[in-house]
């Protein structure tokens, strides 16, 4: 049996701890922006790529809109289901590997927000085939949202120094970060405790991507239009360009 990767023993046992990150308090905003740029259609059926548990998609299932969320972590989708339950909301929520979703033209919209799934993977290929199974899911027409970690923050600035000055107590730390010009890879500790207070240490890397990789990825897959702002947390505007001072980048782009 293959060993476990680093993002799939960080969401073990971590779907209560999960909620109370700070990155994960900009739900309602959020959504506020993806209604917005779906012109608030309720006949629109969502897509959520990496849900977690389920903010977003709870969220929008609350508005109204149809929402189907995959995840590849059973702990955090059953924490997922367990919200919605209790809100009496009805979400499709699926375990399943981004890369290889089995839908194809059944979505009006896609989401992947908080670096769910794209850019945690191993090499430049594995996080290319999140975007090519998202891009088949969406019909023709469709749209996806999603956020990312922007290449231009760490040339100006200390990925670590940033972490440390955003982080709270109980929250994930991250230390001894080493940011790899060549493939534009930060390597880092981070440290988690999990909801039985079990401290877990994994050495993980992220990508970070620059807006021209981004646009020329998006258009491979054939997006007629594609725009690029600074993600600001829980307050996601098109009147915010992107600049060397957002650590992510929040990315529109149609079909």
């Amino acid at each position: 049996m293959s060993e476990k990767k680093w993002y799939e023993v960080l969401f073990e046992n971590y779907g209560e701890n999960y909620d109370k990150e700070v990155f994960a308090q900009g739900t309602l905003g959020e959504c506020d922006f993806i209604e917005q740029e779906l012109n608030s259609d309720k006949s629109l059926k969502f897509l959520d790529i990496g849900c977690g548990t389920g903010r977003h998609s709870i969220e929008l299932a609350a508005r109204g809109y149809k929402v189907t969320g995959i995840d590849l972590s059973q702990s955090l989708l059953s924490k997922a289901k367990e919200k919605a339950q209790k809100q009496k909301l009805e979400v499709d929520f699926m375990q399943m590997d981004a890369r290889n979703m089995p839908f194809d033209k059944e979505f009006d919209a896609a989401i992947m927000l908080c670096e769910g799934a794209f850019p945690l993977m191993e090499t430049d290929e594995m996080n290319f085939e999140i975007l090519q199974s998202a891009t088949r899911a969406l019909k023709p027409g469709g749209k996806i949202i999603f956020t990312t970690l922007n290449g231009l923050f760490p040339l100006y600035h200390s990925v670590e120094q940033f972490h440390e000055g955003t982080s709270q107590e109980g929250n994930a730390t991250y230390h001894s970060n080493t940011f790899d010009l060549m493939t534009f890879r930060d390597h880092n500790i981070t440290e988690v405790v999990d909801d039985n207070g079990l401290k877990k240490t994994m050495e993980c890397n992220e990508r970070y991507y620059v807006p021209s990789e981004i646009t020329w990825l998006l258009k491979s897959l054939g997006y007629k239009s594609i725009e690029i702002f600074g993600a600001k947390l829980g307050a996601f505007s098109r009147k915010d360009k992107l600049t060397t001072e957002d650590f992510e980048m929040l990315v529109v782009a149609k079909l």
